[in-house]
């Protein structure tokens, strides 16, 4: 552990000493704290580094009528070294991103070397011709929107339930991303992508089969900054983006996909088929953002059994989860924001009931999502009306 943080000091001390050979170019706040380029511009870097520090109190709410058993806590929500810039020509670029809190690095197992989780991006991007990319390496696949948008440009504390037990996350492969210009200002884009099937950071991985996932958006009235919360560019004329993603997990081990428990048996693995749609949707205008996904994952056989057909215990956690969201951003960069999330697993293999989450939030940004102070207070309303919550959170956001 402590070789592993002697190499990361080394390594940015070294960044920073480059600079004394490199010229610089002029930076502001939430620009990065290195951005140099070679002077034969061979080469860039950006360094930045962010950080979450988050509030949370807890209660129980039996029959929403008080409040019960209270409990909180202070948390460093994330943590994040980030570089990014081009290698030789601006047409290959390059992104690392690094984990450093407990909730980045948690997730250590044998599959992982018994290693902290410490990348979450390590990828090439080489715009090959003309409007085709191909990426290399490590990085979120193009599933649903959500959680595409970075933790760092959310309009409210954090994602919502759909995407925490939907999402397909991040994956060691190669993805090639296009772009139509359709004309009349509309633009279609795509992304395809074929990755290892069990998550970031696996190195004894393929224990199953290989994990595609294809995603489409259509752009109807121009490009827009759809993949950030907050209608900060207040858009003159309506800008939507409507998307689409598909993703197909073959002989799939773990429960949620790409994450969740391993389907161990005592003779292997337990493989299926797991099968998750997306379809998402983005508006903005004149300070207003509207926001709303569907997910939906279903499996070819959901129950694990081992060799002689007795199931494990394990089960794929099919079902399918509906959030939406709108919020508007005041002149003096206030902004409101109010989310409906409701899930609904298969409660005959998973167990699990349906869960709705009403949230209203509120955001102030002093510079835009590089630094921001954000609250929000949430009511968990479970199906059984027993074990209902409450909860309160309080966030502040920089980035360097």
């Amino acid at each position: 552990m402590k070789m592993k943080w002697h190499l990361l000091s080394a390594f940015l001390l070294i960044s920073i000493l480059s600079v004394n050979a490199q010229e610089i170019t002029e930076n502001t706040f939430g620009k990065g704290l290195v951005n140099v380029v070679a002077k034969d511009s061979s080469y860039s870097l950006n360094f930045a580094a962010r950080f979450q520090s988050l509030f949370t109190s807890n209660w129980d709410s039996p029959d929403n009528s008080a409040l019960e058993n209270g409990t909180s806590n202070f948390l460093v929500r994330r943590a994040r070294l980030k570089f990014k810039g081009f290698a030789y020509s601006p047409k290959l670029r390059y992104k690392m991103e690094l984990g450093l809190s407990n909730r980045d690095i948690s997730g250590a197992s044998e599959y992982t070397h018994d290693a902290p989780r410490y990348i979450l991006d390590a990828v090439i991007k080489w715009n090959f011709y003309e409007n085709f990319d191909l990426w290399v390496g490590q990085t979120k696949l193009p599933g649903n929107r959500e959680r595409i948008i970075s933790s760092g440009n959310m309009q409210t504390v954090d994602r919502s339930l759909v995407n925490s037990v939907f999402n397909v996350d991040r994956e060691m492969g190669v993805q090639l991303h296009h772009y139509f210009d359709l004309g009349n200002n509309v633009i279609l884009k795509e992304a395809v992508a074929l990755s290892q099937g069990e998550g970031r950071n696996v190195t004894r991985g393929n224990k199953g089969g290989y994990h595609f996932t294809g995603r489409a958006e259509l752009f109807p009235f121009g490009d827009f900054d759809a993949y950030s919360g907050a209608d900060f560019a207040r858009e003159e004329t309506p800008k939507l983006a409507i998307g689409a993603a598909y993703s197909h997990n073959g002989n799939a081990v773990r429960t949620e996909s790409v994450d969740g428990d391993y389907m161990e048996t005592e003779t292997g693995f337990y493989e299926t088929d797991i099968k998750t749609f997306f379809l998402d949707a983005m508006m903005k205008y004149r300070g207003v953002t509207l926001m709303a996904e569907y997910a939906d994952r279903s499996a070819d056989n959901p129950i694990a059994v081992d060799e002689n057909g007795l199931p494990t215990g394990d089960v794929v956690q099919v079902g399918d989860g509906f959030n939406a969201q709108a919020a508007y951003l005041f002149k003096n960069n206030f902004e409101v924001v109010g989310r409906y999330t409701t899930i609904k697993l298969d409660e005959d293999i998973t167990g699990v009931g349906v869960e709705n989450q009403y949230t209203l939030g509120l955001s102030k940004y002093l510079v835009k999502h590089k630094l921001k102070v954000q609250t929000d207070l949430s009511l968990n309303d479970y199906a059984d009306n027993l074990d209902n919550e409450v909860m309160y959170r309080l966030q502040v956001d920089i980035h360097f």
